[in-house]
């Protein structure tokens, strides 16, 4: 048995393989390719077991359909690695068993094994990296909270995995609301750990919601020497540069780094898209020309209409394809929500469509129509995070709600999903823009708006 620095304990004789499966949790925790480094652990040891897991656990974090078919794919070898092992050690078990859980969608159960092994190990690092991985896909942010808090009592500077711990216990302070503390551990894991770009990205997350859009766009240029270091991560960080610019309706700027550093390239990663579309999306509802940007996210969003294997990412592609217009293939993914939130055997996923997926989706839709808006708006706000992801990305749906009840002329609706809102993010330009929709509903006036909200969703 050997011993790795993220104290990842393995049943090989084969340093070579554990050297290599290091460099391979650095690149999980860095958000950078871990590939290379995972083939060359497995091929000084085709038996290593956490390399065999954690391959196919990579696989089911990318949420699409196939990607867990792959991870079903993945389970078998790593199984017989355990097996050969003589059922190894509580590590390699811990994360075998995550991976069979995760691989049939059972992401919270998944996260709960790895929660376990910390529990019992707070200093390992890699199931916690993964079970906030998990936790922030199921939109568990107080149990990515909870975990780290947990797991950095026990650990200290020395540690590997120390500053990149720092980073994601940043990010469930900020994803809960410990704004001031998120900001100074935020700041923390980047001193501690240079690579830790998800400690850069909590403290972004922490300028954007506190209203601090010119110091948030100069921390985040400041990260750029790790930018092209990461995998597509790197998307991700430009996307959050351009919430500055566009709280301060720099619309050039914004339609730039979409261009050149958001979506270079059209991929159908459902976290690029999820950039790509909530971008365009919130430049739509302050009535910014975008072009026939929508047309390369209509056809990604058009292949994935029938898979509806993780809601956040299909109430995404009901964005796109309403963009580009495409109502008929937006209706048939929404009857595809319907399908799976009456799912016989339903997993995670399918509850989180029936509790909210489809009425956001039947919300959204409405207001594409010209229809009414629904009576739960304040409900259906309270129950967004269930969908996952962060507030900053969920809140191209919050704007929306926020939008319906300003079109609604109910003060009260508009309050109450306002109020909501503003737990979670200072009242911002588009929140008073808002305000002034509802009130031009009771005292019309003839005066016009450089950027004004364009009534669709």
């Amino acid at each position: 048995m050997l011993q790795d620095r993220y104290q990842g304990r393995h049943s090989t004789t084969s340093e070579e393989a554990v050297r290599a499966f290091e460099e391979a949790v650095f690149a999980v925790a860095a958000h950078r390719p871990a590939m290379t480094a995972l083939k060359a652990a497995l091929q000084a040891d085709p038996h290593l077991v956490a390399a065999l897991a954690l391959k196919g656990l990579g696989v089911a974090l990318l949420g699409k359909a196939e990607d867990f078919a792959a991870s079903r794919t993945a389970l078998a070898p790593a199984k017989a690695a355990l097996a050969r092992a003589n059922d190894g050690t509580a590590y390699e078990r811990t994360l075998v068993d995550a991976l069979a859980l995760a691989s049939r969608g059972a992401l919270k159960a998944a996260a709960s094994r790895l929660e376990f092994q910390v529990a019992e190990n707070p200093k390992d690092f890699l199931c916690l990296k993964l079970a906030n991985a998990l936790r922030f896909m199921t939109g568990e942010a107080h149990r990515m909270r909870k975990t780290t808090a947990t797991a950095l009592r026990d650990m200290g500077a020395s540690d590997a995995g120390y500053g990149f711990a720092l980073g994601m216990h940043a990010f469930g302070l900020e994803e809960t609301g410990s704004f001031a503390e998120a900001e100074s551990v935020g700041r923390l894991a980047v001193a501690s750990e240079r690579a830790d770009i998800w400690g850069v990205h909590a403290v972004g997350h922490v300028l954007e919601m506190r209203g601090r859009p010119e110091e948030g766009a100069r921390w985040v240029e400041n990260s750029r020497q790790l930018w092209p270091l990461c995998n597509n991560f790197n998307f991700h960080m430009a996307w959050h540069l351009a919430l500055f610019h566009l709280e301060a309706a720099n619309y050039d700027a914004v339609l730039d780094l979409y261009d050149r550093e958001i979506r270079p390239t059209q991929t159908d990663d459902f976290r690029d898209m999820s950039n790509a579309v909530s971008m365009l999306w919130r430049l739509r509802q302050e009535g910014v020309d975008v072009g026939d940007r929508w047309l390369g996210l209509r056809a990604v969003a058009h292949r994935r209409r029938t898979d509806t294997t993780y809601v956040f990412a299909s109430l995404h592609y009901l964005l796109a394809l309403l963009g580009a217009g495409d109502t008929a293939a937006a209706q048939e993914l929404v009857a595809g929500l319907y399908r799976r939130a009456h799912a016989p055997d339903p997993d995670d996923q399918a509850l989180i469509a029936a509790d909210v997926g489809i009425h956001i989706a039947d919300a959204i839709l409405a207001l594409h129509a010209g229809g009414a808006s629904p009576g739960n708006l304040c409900e259906l706000s309270l129950k967004l995070p269930a969908i996952g992801g962060s507030n900053a990305q969920r809140d191209v749906f919050m704007r929306t709600l926020l939008l319906m009840a300003a079109g609604s002329g109910e003060p009260a609706a508009f309050e109450a999903v306002n109020k909501v809102r503003e737990t979670m993010k200072t009242k911002d330009r588009f929140a008073r823009l808002s305000e002034n929709r509802l009130k031009r509903r009771f005292q019309p006036s003839p005066d016009a708006r450089k950027c004004k909200l364009t009534g669709h969703a």
